[in-house]
């Protein structure tokens, strides 16, 4: 299984999401710290879950952060992460 599908995996099993996104970025950071040829080490996390509602920014990445502990220790070395309760707008 490749990366972006195991943090899917994981953050659709720990939120059950209403939307979620991940995309692997590592092509945008060739050249940078954490870069390894073949990707899979830089994503971004767009996800929409009633788990986020009252939950500050912090706590919302804090919880993420928390189902991904295993990549976070491992392979991936960045996550960018937008995390929303549904209904609240913005980017």
């Amino acid at each position: 299984m490749v990366m972006h599908e195991t943090i899917s995996n994981k953050l659709q099993e720990a939120f059950t999401p209403e939307s979620l996104q991940v995309v692997d970025e590592s092509h945008l950071h060739e050249g940078h710290a954490g870069h390894r040829p073949g990707g899979e080490t830089h994503f971004r996390v767009y996800i929409v879950s009633d788990a986020f509602k009252g939950k500050s920014r912090v706590e919302r990445h804090r919880m993420i952060n928390s189902a991904l502990t295993a990549e976070l220790a491992g392979s991936v070395h960045a996550l960018a992460i937008q995390a929303k309760a549904p209904g609240e707008g913005g980017s």
